[in-house]
C-alpha cells in the first residue's frame, strides 16, 4: 500500500486530538485510536519477579497518537467513509447540540455530501479501522515482549549472577572470619605460651650458668689448692 499523505494522518489525528490539549486524545466521543494505547500497560512481562513493580496506570501519548492516526491513514479507502462523518461530527460540537442531534445532523450532513445512505457503511468501515489498529497492536505487543526479553530478561540474568556471586563471598567471607576467629584463639594461646617458654628457657639458662660456676670454681679451687700445697 503507498505511503499516505501526511496531511490526512494529521487531518485524522485532528478527529481524536483536541487543539488546545497537544498529545492528550480526547475527542467528543469514544474511539477506537483513543483506548489502543492500552496493551504498553497491559502486555505481561515474559518473565515476571517479586521484584518488579506494578506498571503505573496508562496515558494518552501524543506519539502513539499520531502513530495511529498514521495507521488509520494507511488504511483510508477512496470515497466518504467513517471518517468524513467523523470530521462531521466534531465540526457540531461547538454548537451546544445534544448527542443525539450531533450524530443526526452530522448523518445527513454526511449524506448530502455524497456519503452512502446506508449506515452500513458507516459501521463497516469504522469496524475495518478498528480492524487496522487492532492487527498494529498485535505487532506492537511483540514488540514488547521482545524488548522485555532483551533488556528486563538481561537484567534479570545480570540479578541472578550478582545473588549468586554474593551467595559465594558470603560463604568465602563466612569461611575467614571462621578462620579470623581460629587465628585469635591460638594468637591467645600463643601469647601464654611464649610466656611459658620464655620462662622455662630463662630458668635453664640460669640452671647452666649456675651448674657452670659449681664446675668451674670447683676447678679453679683445686688449681689454687694444687699451688698452694703441691709445691
Amino acid at each position: 500500500m503507498p505511503e499516505p499523505d501526511k496531511s490526512i494522518g494529521r487531518k485524522i489525528l485532528s478527529f481524536f486530538v483536541k487543539e488546545e490539549e497537544p498529545g492528550v486524545a480526547t475527542g467528543t466521543s469514544p474511539a477506537p485510536a483513543s483506548t489502543a494505547p492500552r496493551p504498553a500497560s497491559a502486555s505481561p512481562a515474559p518473565t515476571p519477579t517479586p521484584t518488579i513493580t506494578a506498571a503505573p496506570a496508562g496515558a494518552v501519548d501524543s506519539k502513539f497518537a499520531e502513530h495511529f492516526a498514521n495507521v488509520l491513514a494507511q488504511n483510508n479507502p477512496p470515497g466518504p467513509d467513517y471518517f468524513e462523518f467523523r470530521e462531521t461530527l466534531r465540526s457540531l460540537t461547538n454548537l451546544d447540540l445534544p448527542e443525539d442531534k450531533q450524530y443526526q445532523a452530522a448523518w445527513a450532513s454526511f449524506k448530502a455530501l455524497g456519503g452512502s445512505t446506508d449506515m452500513a457503511a458507516l459501521t463497516n468501515t469504522a469496524n475495518q479501522y478498528i480492524a487496522a489498529l487492532n492487527k498494529d497492536r498485535d505487532a506492537f505487543g511483540k514488540s514488547v515482549e521482545a524488548a522485555l526479553a532483551e533488556r528486563v530478561g538481561g537484567l534479570q540474568n545480570e540479578q541472578k549472577r550478582l545473588q549468586t556471586e554474593n551467595e559465594a563471598l558470603t560463604k568465602q567471607l563466612a569461611e575467614i572470619q571462621k578462620q579470623i576467629d581460629a587465628n585469635t584463639n591460638r594468637l591467645s594461646a600463643i601469647g601464654g605460651e611464649v610466656n611459658e617458654q620464655s620462662a622455662k628457657i630463662t630458668q635453664n639458662k640460669q640452671n647452666y650458668e649456675t651448674t657452670f660456676a659449681h664446675f668451674t670454681d670447683q676447678i679453679k679451687g683445686d688449681i689454687a689448692k694444687m699451688g698452694q700445697y703441691l709445691k
